[in-house]
């Protein structure tokens, strides 16, 4: 293959070398091309080959090794043919190239009369340099050819153009779509983009202006990672160490420390999906901390969606650690509290149309999640306290979340299930929910009761859910009245076992009484010692009058009390 790209270099060299009359008397070898050309014509144009030629310690130097000439044999073919006076177009494309690989050759003024330096210089002025498309594309050139291009200012030249001009179309677009110039700057490594994005910054483009940009260089570089958040797809993903992995995680990194200060810059969904990417790629926690904090502030715009692309992988199926969530969560509380306390208020008592908001979103959520089978109770009810017992006005959304979650989850006992209901307040359920919690046999018994008892209260008073007593009054009520039953429950479980003792007693003993006189059997003596044993004789608080002015009133009850 050598061989061949060294004759493919010989003939194109002979199309336009000349005088043909003359042999060539120099070998220039530049990587694999060897090219066949004049001393002569190269010395009048070159002064780094004339220094060769002179500082050899050959007599007749016949090869000359220029390898490290930037652009390689294309760019050395057309310096070449420029020495020769052969005709060759420069473009946005080249000039870059040609600049540098000029200075390479020393092919200045200096040396001689409007040389390649200066013909470039003069074309990257006036074409490429005039617009933001051709300094992009010279500035993209520009990767190869560093450090030499930093050097010769055409990076820095290339960035100021750009910049400006995008801060120009951002405000006063010139054509459509407006935000054409964010897909032009997609074509750039993530080190060039890093210098235009600073240079924004500096001459004071918005923040959203440059959140723009950065969106949608995010959404190009990162493709696969960050625009698909269905969860239907990208199992091939390799979540391993891999060199492309790698790269990823580094260019996240890059763009997340490009974002402007601003918290609120960026849209919800797209700081959720980039939070996810930096999960998937296991990026450095200063990075996800500050994509968590970011999304903390505006969380009461955040939708159950949004949540939801934070606790699923790609494939739709493995769950991430719930912490993101958790930590996302507590930041806006904290900020919530830190505003209510700046306005004097209370937050135990108020919370904030936004904190109702978030509320509402988190209940959702947890109704999403709470279909895995592999969510612990402990995880459950961490998110669903995260949020304050103020905050929500209703807990029907949190019910529901609850009933699916013992759905899941029919083999928990009676006392886990007590754990995942005590997230929920019972009194702040509106009555359609009372109804179906008072016939949901998931729920533990203490919940039935408190749904039951909570319109037996209102029936009794005569109220409705905005006339009823204060919650703490309501809730020490149900709580002595549930109290009691269940101790009347306990007796008549009591009683009966104390009937099946009798019945075994009386088939033991048979027909074996002397006398006729009657004894007291042993079923009656314990009816009578469980008679003064009652625990209703003396009466309770009773609801059907209730007084606000006095709620300590005691009065007898007229209740009945079932033990059959």
């Amino acid at each position: 293959m050598d061989n061949s790209r060294a004759s493919l270099a010989m003939e194109r060299t002979g199309q336009w070398v000349f005088p043909r009359e003359i042999p060539t008397d120099v070998i220039v070898e530049v990587g694999e091309a060897n090219f066949s050309l004049h001393k002569f014509m190269l010395i009048a144009k070159s002064n780094y080959i004339r220094k060769l030629i002179i500082e050899s310690k050959e007599a007749d130097l016949a090869r000359i090794n220029l390898s490290n000439i930037p652009g390689g044999p294309e760019i050395f073919e057309k310096a070449a043919r420029f020495c020769y006076g052969v005709n060759f177009d420069i473009t946005v494309l080249n000039v870059a190239a040609l600049r540098c690989a000029a200075e390479y050759l020393q092919m200045t003024d200096l040396y001689c009369e409007n040389n390649l330096c200066s013909r470039t210089e003069d074309f990257l002025s006036q074409v490429p340099l005039s617009s933001l498309s051709g300094a992009l594309v010279v500035l993209k050139s520009c990767e190869d050819l560093l450090p030499m291009a930093e050097d010769l200012k055409i990076v820095q030249r290339c960035v100021d153009v750009a910049s400006a001009k995008a801060c120009v179309e951002a405000n006063f677009p010139s054509r459509s779509p407006p935000n054409w110039w964010t897909e032009e700057l997609t074509i750039l490594d993530v080190s060039f983009f890093e210098k235009i994005i600073t240079s924004m910054k500096s001459g004071g483009a918005k923040a959203l202006t440059i959140a723009s940009a950065i969106i949608t260089y995010a959404e190009r570089s990162l493709r696969d990672l960050v625009r698909d958040h269905s969860g239907n797809g990208i199992k091939s993903l390799d979540s391993g160490e891999s060199d492309i992995r790698i790269q990823q995680r580094d260019l996240l990194q890059s763009i997340v420390a490009l974002m402007p200060p601003e918290k609120a810059a960026f849209p919800i969904n797209f700081l959720c999906r980039l939070l996810r990417t930096g999960i998937f790629l296991r990026a450095a926690n200063i990075c996800k901390n500050e994509l968590e904090k970011r999304i903390s502030v505006i969380l009461e715009h955040a939708t159950v969606d949004d949540l939801l692309v934070l606790s699923f992988s790609y494939d739709g199926e493995r769950q991430f650690d719930h912490e993101s969530i958790r930590r996302i969560i507590s930041g806006f509380v904290e900020k919530e509290k830190n505003v209510s306390v700046f306005n004097g208020g209370d937050f135990k008592e108020a919370s904030s149309t936004a904190m109702q908001r978030v509320a509402k979103t988190v209940d959702a959520y947890l109704g999403e999640i709470a279909t895995s089978v592999d969510l612990s109770i402990s995880k459950f009810n961490g998110i669903a306290n995260l949020v304050p017992k103020g905050a929500r006005k209703v807990d029907d959304d949190l019910y529901r979340a609850i009933d699916i979650y013992l759905k899941t989850h029919p083999n928990l006992d009676e006392i886990e299930r007590e754990n995942v209901c005590s997230v929920m307040d019972p009194l702040k359920l509106s009555y359609d929910a009372r109804v179906h919690a008072s016939q949901n046999k998931r729920l533990p018994v203490q919940i039935v009761l408190h749904a039951l008892y909570y319109d037996q209260l209102k029936v009794r008073s005569g109220t409705d859910d905005q006339t009823m007593p204060n919650a703490v009054t309501t809730r020490n009520q149900l709580q002595a009245d549930v109290s009691l039953m269940k101790e009347n429950e306990e007796l008549r479980t009591e009683l009966l076992k104390m009937k099946m003792n009798v019945k075994d007693l009386q088939k033991t003993q048979g027909t074996s009484s002397k006398g006729n006189v009657k004894k007291p059997t042993f079923f009656s003596s314990m009816t009578k010692t469980l008679g003064k044993l009652n625990p209703f004789k003396h009466g309770s608080k009773d609801t059907s009058n209730m007084d606000d002015g006095m709620p300590g009133l005691t009065k007898p009850r007229r209740r009945r009390f079932s033990i059959s």
